[in-house]
Parts: C-alpha cells; sequence; structure tokens
C-alpha cells in the first residue's frame, strides 16, 4: 500500500496529558511516521506543532465534534492547515435537539453522551447526513476534506437498513469521505473488507485495532459483561488483517492508524503501541 504506519493519540492519551514532548519522541522512536489528531488532546496547537515537527511526525488528520465545526469551523479548519491536516473527521454523529434525552448534561457528561449516541433514530442519521453535506461543502471550500469514523452503534439496524448505510446513502460522496474502524465493524458483527469492497471510493483511512476473541457481536457502545469486547494487541485477536489490508490496497486508502481501546491491563500503552508497530510492520 505503500503508506506509513500511524497513530491515534487518543490511544496514548493519559501520556500525552502528562507529557506531550516525551511521549511524541517515545512514538517516534517506535517508528510511527505520522499522528491523528484526537479531540481531547490538550496541549496547546503551538506546542503541539512544534512537538510534531521535532521529531518528524506528520499529521495528516485529525478528530473533531460536529457541533464544534458546526459553530466554529472557521477557527478549527485554520488549525487543521496549521498542522498539515488533509482530513477532518467527525468521530460521532449528534442530535438536533439534545434536550429531549432525560440525563442532565450539566451532570454526567459521559452518561449524557451515551444516551444520545444509544438512542439515536433513523431519522437523527438523515438529520446528520445534512449536517455533514453542508459542512463537508464548507471544509472543501477551506482545502480540507470532511470525513466520519464508525464505532459498532451506527450498525444497529432499522427495519432492512442500518443508521451506518443510511448515513453513507445520504451523503454526498465528494464532500464527504470515511475513516473505517474495522476493529468497531468487527464488533457490531460486519466485515469490515466487505465494506471495503462495496465503497472503495468512499474509504480514505483506516483504523487498525483488535479485540480478543470470543466477544458477543454487539452494536450497544460501551458493552459490560463476560461476553463484551475486550480490547489487545494488533496480533492476538481475531482479525485478518493481512485479508483487510489486501482488500484496502485496492482502493485509495491514504492513511491508516494504529487505535487501541484502553483499559490497558497486559502491559502499558507506550509498550503496546510498540506491539502494534511491529506487528503491522512485519505484516
Amino acid at each position: 500500500m505503500n503508506i506509513p504506519i500511524g497513530l491515534q493519540l487518543y490511544t496514548v492519551g493519559k501520556e500525552m496529558d502528562a507529557d506531550p514532548f516525551g511521549t511524541l519522541k517515545q512514538v517516534a522512536t517506535i517508528g510511527y511516521k505520522t499522528v491523528e489528531l484526537s479531540p481531547l488532546t490538550k496541549i496547546s496547537l503551538a506546542d503541539l506543532k512544534k512537538g510534531l515537527d521535532d521529531v518528524g511526525l506528520k499529521n495528516p488528520s485529525g478528530h473533531y465534534l460536529l457541533p464544534d465545526l458546526m459553530t466554529k469551523l472557521d477557527e478549527h479548519t485554520d488549525a487543521a492547515r496549521r498542522l498539515g491536516q488533509e482530513y477532518m473527521i467527525v468521530t460521532v454523529p449528534w442530535v438536533a435537539d439534545p434536550s429531549r434525552f432525560k440525563t442532565d448534561p450539566a451532570g454526567d457528561q459521559m452518561a449524557f453522551f451515551m444516551a444520545v449516541l444509544g438512542g439515536l433514530t433513523l431519522d437523527d442519521w438523515k438529520w446528520n447526513a445534512e449536517q455533514f453535506n453542508k459542512v463537508g461543502e464548507r471544509v472543501k471550500k477551506a482545502g480540507l476534506q470532511l470525513g466520519y469514523h464508525n464505532h459498532n452503534f451506527e450498525f444497529k439496524a432499522y427495519g432492512p437498513t442500518t443508521g451506518y448505510d443510511e448515513f453513507i446513502r445520504l451523503t454526498d460522496p465528494d464532500l464527504v469521505k470515511l475513516e473505517l474502524d474495522c476493529g468497531w465493524v468487527t464488533v457490531a458483527g460486519h466485515d469490515p473488507i466487505a465494506y471495503l469492497t462495496k465503497y472503495p471510493e468512499r474509504y480514505r483511512l483506516l483504523h487498525i485495532k483488535e479485540f480478543h476473541k470470543g466477544f458477543h457481536p454487539t452494536t450497544t457502545l460501551g458493552e459490560h459483561g463476560p461476553h463484551a469486547p475486550v480490547p489487545t494487541e494488533l496480533g492476538r485477536g481475531g482479525i485478518d488483517y493481512g485479508k483487510v489490508l489486501g482488500a484496502a490496497g485496492k482502493g485509495q486508502i491514504g492513511a491508516m492508524f494504529v487505535e487501541q481501546e484502553p483499559p490497558f491491563t497486559e502491559m502499558p500503552a507506550l509498550e503496546a503501541i510498540k506491539v502494534d508497530y511491529d506487528y503491522l510492520k512485519k505484516l
């Protein structure tokens, strides 16, 4: 594929908060050539740019939240250009009227967030597609590309379709590209190769992620219990990434990023990302 191996910085979020410059240096030392910015990154834009430049890391993509792009797009496109990004990837959908959810947003923010994502209707997905087309047009005019990154909840069924399939159908292929999270697609009980094959023009980025074998497929984000998906390092789960990358290589993938979900129970995050890098490098 001739694509450098990258890392989504969410994977080392705690380490970035504690020592951003030292963490970026360790990421580069392992061998990663690119990073994808997390919306949770707390370091300032100027410091982040300096930290990346000092260790030779490129930042072709960043993650963003839809409400932020709807209300402060110019601010974010300016930051994206300064960091050298090509893609602005939205990580989750939203809703037109969050007040319909009972959880108090001023109280437990995570509970409110999960309630919104768990309560999406097909009409919500239609609304999201409309907003993405509007924002995508403005992002395109700014010289950048809007995209969407999936989890597993997008694959909840609404009759014969899913939220994800409806979103793809209703968004403009030129204005909204896709970042396929291969791990979350698998958790939802679907095949990443099937989507890469069906939409070779839409997918431009990959998230390379793994879960231990034995989970029950689920479209519930944050599933708990003995059969819930458990994150692990690449090569230690059930996804055949040789075949996945083979399918991806037939499309237009321009970047890929390792993203490992916490908690890191088997080894610290900085050790885990080396295992992940070595697996992909060998593959």
